[in-house]
């Protein structure tokens, strides 16, 4: 396929759709160096061997892959201009990911209780890893969610159609991305 080929509107939806790879390459650096520093740290003399990762983050692995699934649904209705069932599966998607970010509180308030805070005398650098990468994913879900919110909007007022998706399937993109991003550190998590 020639990328220099079609209408205005496809060069326009091809590009946007490339800044927005272009950006989870960048996290994928990111993440992937943060993920390396927890391997490398893991050999320090502090480090906490044979922790349990706290059972709501099972849950919100739940959550999360449940919002891919609703977010697949609503691309199928779109395809087949189904504009309301389009809204109530990415609301759906919204719904789980919003209990994806409590879920994920919730896991904080389990470390907390297993007397591991952020910084200071109760610390340990493996949780403080552990809520920093969580933290800094749950800021990228925020920003899906917001994502989400405004394609919601749009699509509610007939932006978006089978044959104009570029919004829609730039945030979907995204999303999908930091679903398999949270999937591979939940992984990483237990697996380390």
């Amino acid at each position: 396929m020639d990328l220099t080929q079609g209408s205005t509107a496809e060069k326009q939806s091809r590009a946007s759709k490339m800044m927005v790879i272009v950006g989870i390459v960048s996290l994928v650096m990111t993440f992937g160096g943060l993920t390396s520093a927890f391997i490398v740290s893991s050999s320090r003399l502090d480090w906490l061997n044979n922790y349990v990762l706290p059972k709501a983050f099972t849950w919100s692995t739940a959550f999360i892959l449940a919002s891919s699934l609703c977010l697949v649904l609503a691309r199928r209705a779109l395809k087949q201009n189904q504009r309301q069932r389009t809204s109530l599966f990415i609301a759906l998607t919204i719904v789980n990911g919003i209990a994806f970010a409590v879920s994920q509180f919730n896991g904080f308030n389990q470390i907390i209780a297993l007397g591991y805070n952020f910084t200071g005398p109760t610390s340990n650098i493996t949780m403080s890893y552990i809520y920093v990468i969580t933290v800094l994913h749950i800021l990228h879900v925020l920003a899906g969610l917001i994502s989400l919110g405004v394609v919601l909007v749009m699509n509610q007022k007939g932006a978006y159609s089978k044959s104009t998706m570029t919004g829609f399937d730039m945030a979907a993109i995204f999303w999908h991305f930091v679903d398999l991003l949270w999937l591979y550190l939940f992984i990483f998590f237990v697996t380390f």
